[in-house]
């Protein structure tokens, strides 16, 4: 059995040793790694087949000895025994003690059968292992392809940053308006992703400022708000207030609830708080309640909110002010379960906060997207610097965007949300201390490093 050694730095190299050595049927009977040094034991095809046949002078290639048995007497069928031994019987037993004649005979056939089943053992022990040897080509095989498609993903990567980035600037030279809307967009807070895809379908042949009407158009027709509360007030239902700490839902559910109050009477409305785990924190709800002169009915879990949404099922309006959970809590699906089996159509409103930043607002909405969310309320207005980062959050996640707070007042500071007035103030704000803080030379890194979100396929151009 010749078998050869192969050793190179990589696997990939040593493969190719022994395929141009031993040809592309070769057998890998081994493949470690030691000191940086892959090294590999193979056997050619041609020798692997030999294996499986004995070699003409191996004692497994001779023939089966032939047992010499003495030749049977022949007698008449009439006969019970042959005559001559009938005749010698009596004296053969009288001279010679019992034999066993027919064991030797039956001791040659074991022993001639005892050769060939141990080389049947010795083939069946070598296919197993050349089957474990290929099965670890294979396995080591797929780890290689799996490390070739990685850097291969990489360098494509590196290649279409690369190519945007160079397509990017030659666009920046040859269309300067482009790069003055990039800019507006970027200091209004809006993202560089949702800013390359509109820079990309803008129309050609348009100056500046047009470009930037466009821009806005644009945005605003794709903010979906609602244009008239009744939709809301004037239905009823259960709504519950969903966000994480600290973003203003029990504000907002006092806020609502006194439009409610204002529209229907208290006797239409409920409030239900799930705030057990605050020190007062339901406390602030009820104070609300008693100046509404409505009732605020405490739950702890699915079981006290189904009693009570069935209790209340008579009431126009009930709304639930749910404790606040961090985006990165388990809380929030079991928070999301228990709204959605409470036995009731619970509709969730998230209360997004306009301060956080744009990938804790993602992080929001994916916590508590759930099943669906009926609707969202951007909050903190007065306190927000720029406004495009929850803008953006609210376009390319395809929110309803209900209500903006702009204050602590109840119920003065709850505006219905108007698209054009929120896209206005989002180019207003921090527009001229934000606008410079790119240079020329790093749009096209940004751009280039600007992925695409498959949610810019639904924005609607015109």
């Amino acid at each position: 059995m010749n078998v050869k050694k192969f050793t190179a730095p990589t696997s990939r190299e040593a493969l190719r040793k022994v395929r141009d050595a031993l040809g592309p049927d070769a057998v890998i009977l081994s493949n470690r790694q030691a000191d940086g040094i892959v090294e590999i034991l193979a056997l050619a095809n041609d020798d692997a087949a030999s294996l499986a046949m004995p070699s003409p002078h191996s004692p497994m290639a001779q023939p089966r000895p032939q047992l010499d048995l003495p030749a049977a007497p022949t007698y008449s069928a009439q006969q019970s025994t042959p005559p001559a031994a009938a005749q010698a019987q009596p004296q053969a037993q009288a001279q010679q003690p019992p034999r066993r004649a027919a064991q030797p005979p039956v001791m040659a056939v074991q022993a001639a059968q005892a050769a060939p089943a141990a080389g049947a053992l010795d083939l069946e022990r070598i296919s197993e292992l050349v089957a474990a040897a290929v099965a670890g080509v294979k396995q080591n095989a797929a780890a290689e392809m799996t490390g070739m498609m990685s850097e291969i993903r990489a360098m494509r990567g590196m290649m279409e940053t690369q190519l945007a980035e160079i397509a990017w600037g030659s666009t920046q030279q040859r269309e300067p308006q482009k790069a003055a809307v990039l800019r507006e967009m970027l200091a209004a807070g809006f993202s560089a992703s949702l800013a390359r895809y509109l820079i990309d379908k803008l129309p050609a042949d348009r100056d500046a400022a047009e470009s930037m009407r466009w821009i806005r158009t644009v945005l605003t027709r794709n903010i979906s708000a609602m244009s008239n509360e009744d939709a809301l007030i004037d239905q009823g239902g259960v709504f519950a207030l969903v966000g994480p700490t600290g973003v203003g839902k029990t504000t907002s559910t006092a806020k609502l609830a006194a439009r409610c109050v204002m529209r229907h009477g208290p006797d239409k409305l409920a409030l239900i708080t799930t705030d057990a785990y605050r020190i007062g924190g339901h406390e602030q709800l009820r104070i609300y309640g008693k100046i509404l002169g409505v009732m605020v009915h405490s739950v702890k879990d699915e079981a006290d909110l189904r009693i009570a949404l069935k209790e209340l099922r008579n009431k126009h309006t009930v709304l639930i002010d749910t404790v606040g959970v961090s985006q990165r809590d388990q809380m929030v699906t079991e928070q999301v379960a228990m709204l959605a089996g409470a036995g009731a159509d619970v509709k969730r409103l998230l209360c997004l906060n306009a301060t956080a930043t744009q990938e804790t607002l993602n992080e929001v909405v994916r916590a508590y997207q759930g099943s669906g969310l009926a609707g969202c309320i951007m909050t903190k207005l007065d306190e927000a610097a720029s406004i495009g980062n929850v803008l953006d959050v609210v376009i390319r996640q395809k929110l309803n965007l209900f209500y903006v707070s702009n204050g602590q007042r109840v119920p003065e500071d709850l505006h219905l949300a108007d698209p054009a007035y929120l896209i206005d103030r989002a180019f207003k704000l921090k527009r001229d201390s934000a606008a410079s803080q790119y240079l020329d030379a790093e749009l096209p890194l940004l751009m280039a490093a600007a992925g695409n979100d498959s949610n810019l396929r639904e924005v609607r151009l015109g």
